[in-house]
């Protein structure tokens, strides 16, 4: 009998949990460690900022759930990895031995590299988790009572653009409802090197798509933007020319902001030896393990996968949820073959799937494979989108809670895209 555990509960760990389950069936112990007690959904938590969702409608607590699949859960944070013994050493000094390790951890909000970031220790919002998104919507609201510009993007070695995208687009939307854009100027300031790159390159026409979009609800945009300081009521932006010199420094007043931040490793991920690379994403081969401790399998946001193409501004490649529903079944598939004696022998498919919600309509992108050249790129806008977007909450969730392994993208996303398909 073997002991897998997963290091994480999110959109990756949680999968991954059942999958192991369903792969494996009851012969093995599976154990579940994360560091709050529920399952946070967290690209509703746009939503969430401005009021549409609360965290009743996006979070559940997780031990209810795994346990009635005969997963093990411990709600603890994990202070050290001791990949040379196979343990893991938990806050408060307990200890949990595994033959197999599956990091599923996503990413630590690095708002330390730019000074006066953040919601904890300055005073930027952001929507990358929960309570991120609660602490933006009590900003939110003092903000309606007098409002004033507003500043949306994503900072230097940021990976994930997408939500940023989203929620420049759901502000503007609420905004109009409420009969107030005209009192609002809003500049969207990102490290990518023109709209619509996306960390990714561009994807079909997302550039001309998208800046046509933002013209139409008149946002203005500084791209190859560095944030360098933000301040009570100014965001501190160095703008780059696109052979990487430096063209002037721009001073973008505010209201109200939100700045995606820089994603980095989980501390106790990042410090294992030879297991991450130099920001702290964990290394992997073809089959999601790691090269130097081969019982250590990793997946989604928290791996190292280099970006698509040098930019002035660094920025990183994201981990769409296709992409990391494949990549976690890749992992399932190779411990169950190790388990049976045999080599992993399960690729993961890096491709690039995503709806991106725009407050009434919505963007959806397609590139296979992520890094060009590739067989396909394209994007697409409609309200159909919007719509897809909120099924696709409603029915991960209800996945999440009912425990099934269901890979959602292939049954379901990939044919509403008109996709058969990714190989």
């Amino acid at each position: 009998m073997a002991h897998i555990v997963v290091l994480g509960a999110g959109t990756g760990g949680m999968p991954a949990a059942y999958e192991l389950r369903a792969e494996l069936g009851k012969q093995h112990d599976i154990t579940v460690v994360n560091e709050r007690d529920y399952f946070q959904f967290v690209p509703s938590n746009p939503w969430v900022a401005v009021g549409w969702r609360t965290r009743e409608d996006i979070c559940f607590p997780l031990a209810p759930y795994l346990e009635r699949k005969g997963i093990n859960f411990i709600a603890k944070r994990v202070d050290k990895i001791d990949a040379e013994n196979n343990k893991l050493e938990l806050d408060g000094g307990d200890t949990v031995e595994y033959d197999y390790l599956v990091i599923v951890t996503g990413p630590r909000l690095a708002f330390e590299e730019v000074e006066g970031a953040g919601p904890d220790h300055g005073t930027s919002n952001s929507i990358c988790s929960i309570d991120h998104a609660e602490k933006a919507y009590e900003d939110y609201q003092k903000f309606l009572e007098n409002p004033g510009p507003v500043v949306i993007g994503a900072m230097p070695f940021a990976s994930c653009f997408g939500p940023a995208y989203e929620f420049a687009f759901i502000v503007d939307t609420d905004l109009r409802k409420r009969k107030m854009r005209h009192k609002v100027p809003m500049t969207f300031v990102t490290s990518e090197p023109y709209i619509g790159h996306l960390g990714l390159g561009g994807v079909g026409d997302s550039r001309g798509m998208l800046e046509s979009e933002m013209r139409n609800h008149h946002i203005n945009w500084i791209t190859n933007a560095k944030t360098v300081k933000v301040e009570p009521g100014k965001m501190h932006v160095e703008q780059y020319d696109d052979n990487g010199q430096k063209v002037k420094d721009v001073e973008v007043p505010y209201t109200f902001s939100m700045m995606l931040p820089a994603f980095k490793g989980v501390d106790a991920v990042a410090s294992v030896e030879g297991l991450c690379n130099p920001r702290g994403f964990v290394l992997v081969d073809d089959y999601q393990r790691n090269p130097k401790y081969k019982n250590i399998y990793s997946a989604g946001v928290c791996i190292a996968i280099p970006p698509v193409e040098a930019t002035p501004v660094p920025t990183g490649a994201p981990k769409t949820g296709y992409m990391i529903e494949s990549m976690v079944t890749a992992v399932v598939h190779n411990i169950d073959a190790e388990l049976a004696g045999k080599e992993p022998n399960t690729k993961g498919t890096w491709n690039a799937i995503c709806l991106a919600d725009m407050g009434d309509t919505g963007a959806a992108f397609v590139a296979l494979p992520q890094i060009p050249p590739r067989n396909v790129a394209w994007m697409k806008k409609g309200k159909w989108v919007h719509l897809a977007k909120i099924a696709f909450e409603k029915y991960f969730i209800r996945k999440m809670k009912k425990g099934t392994s269901e890979p959602l993208y292939e049954k379901y996303m990939l044919k509403a895209l008109g996709i058969e398909r990714l190989d």
